[in-house]
């Protein structure tokens, strides 16, 4: 048996993330030695990291990342298997790690982000892998947003206290308004609009909805007559769920997103919605 204290024990958690067990099996190994313990758990997780490909990744943290000048902002999903890992300190730095890279670098896509070069002579792809093996979880990063060149913010929610952010919310707008800003990306992340304008709907979609309203307003028996009335209320309706624009706003359902903006004076250009594993 090697000659290693719970103090040991501890400081290998730290550096790694591995798991009590697994630490003090290295440390055994390596017979007392951190550095050494370090190395036998990078390599028998990353033998694991094939094994772990095909098991679902769940949980994870939205992270963030605005520019001093709320010029520029970032949004980032990075995904686990356990919301034990997903709280840890050291995913969650990893996840900030990437926000800033992306932040510094703009990748053009996830694709662009994931081979790009994230420390010397080692992509983001490859940090992600090594993530997966000291935490000993799949670790899948699959999506982000970055904005720029208008005002950035952000909003970031916590459906349970001893989680990171599970929704995160990027909005920009043509000119400066905080308060507005605020408010629209919380109504953003309680409503989840799919689409900001009626525009960005492909005319396919809104004739499958007319198809499918009217189909069900016969079958319910409605009236020839009150058919056409019938459809457009219910595809108006298919808009105010899903069309940010055309729901009523969280803080006032008297008035419409589109007629908060317009009162403040300001445009809303995009906005990105995560919410881990959705």
């Amino acid at each position: 048996m090697a000659n290693f204290t719970a103090a040991d024990v501890k400081k290998l958690r730290e550096l790694t993330g591995a798991g009590m067990m697994d630490c003090k099996k290295a440390l055994d190994e390596a017979e007392g030695s951190v550095d050494k313990a370090v190395e036998i758990l990078r390599v028998k997780g990353q033998k694991g990291v094939a094994k772990r490909e095909s098991r679902n990744a769940t949980n994870g943290a939205v992270v963030s990342l605005i520019a001093d000048d709320k010029s520029s902002g970032v949004l980032v999903e990075l995904k686990c298997e356990t919301d034990f890992v997903a709280k840890g300190d050291k995913f969650v730095a990893v996840a900030d790690t990437i926000a800033a890279h992306v932040a510094k670098t703009a990748p053009a896509d996830i694709a662009a982000l994931l081979a790009s070069e994230i420390e010397a002579g080692k992509t983001v792809q490859a940090y992600v892998d090594e993530a997966n093996a000291t935490l000993g979880e799949k670790i899948v990063l699959d999506r982000f947003a970055q904005f720029s060149g208008g005002y950035v913010a952000a909003y970031m929610h916590r459906t349970s206290p001893d989680l990171p952010p599970q929704v995160g919310v990027l909005v920009e707008l043509d000119q400066e308004n905080a308060e507005v800003a605020k408010d629209v990306a919380q109504h953003i992340a309680a409503f989840s609009p799919k689409f900001l304008t009626r525009e960005e709907i492909s005319a396919e979609t809104v004739e499958n909805e007319r198809r499918v309203a009217e189909a069900t307003a016969r079958e319910e028996g409605k009236p020839e007559a009150a058919l056409p009335k019938i459809v457009e209320g219910r595809v108006t309706g298919f808009f105010k769920e899903n069309v940010l624009l055309d729901q009523p706003f969280a803080k006032d359902n008297k008035k419409s997103v589109k007629k908060v903006l317009e009162e403040a004076g300001v445009s809303l250009k995009r906005f990105a919605r995560f919410r881990v594993g959705v």
